[in-house]
């Protein structure tokens, strides 16, 4: 389950941040124009998409660090439910899925 979360982060973030870098058109409804609080949101993505990378191929995946990333994705994701007023926008849904996802993955390394 554990690798499964970080796949699925892997697998979510890889076309989002090429289209948040490449300013791809089709982002801009969901993301918003190009700002300085979506390249900040940028930023987050790439840390998340590289500490993925990471826990998934290191040889020993320390539990405490998975704990750490999926803990903290759930928390701001859930956030976005609450903080982002446009409540039709996919991203609040989509993350509200992953955190689920991530819940399930945090129930099975605390249980």
């Amino acid at each position: 389950m554990i690798q499964a979360s970080l796949i699925l982060n892997i697998v979510v973030l890889v076309p989002v941040i090429l289209g948040l870098i490449l300013n791809v058109e089709k982002m801009a409804p969901v993301f918003g124009a190009r700002t300085t609080a979506r390249d900040i949101l940028l930023c987050l993505y790439v840390t998340i998409l590289l500490a993925s990378g990471l826990l998934l191929f290191a040889q020993s995946s320390p539990i405490d660090f998975v704990t750490a990333l999926l803990m903290g994705q759930v928390f701001y994701k859930l956030l976005s439910i609450i903080l982002v007023r446009d409540k039709k926008t996919p991203v609040i849904w989509f993350n509200l899925a992953i955190a689920i996802f991530h819940l399930c993955t945090l129930r099975m390394i605390f249980a």
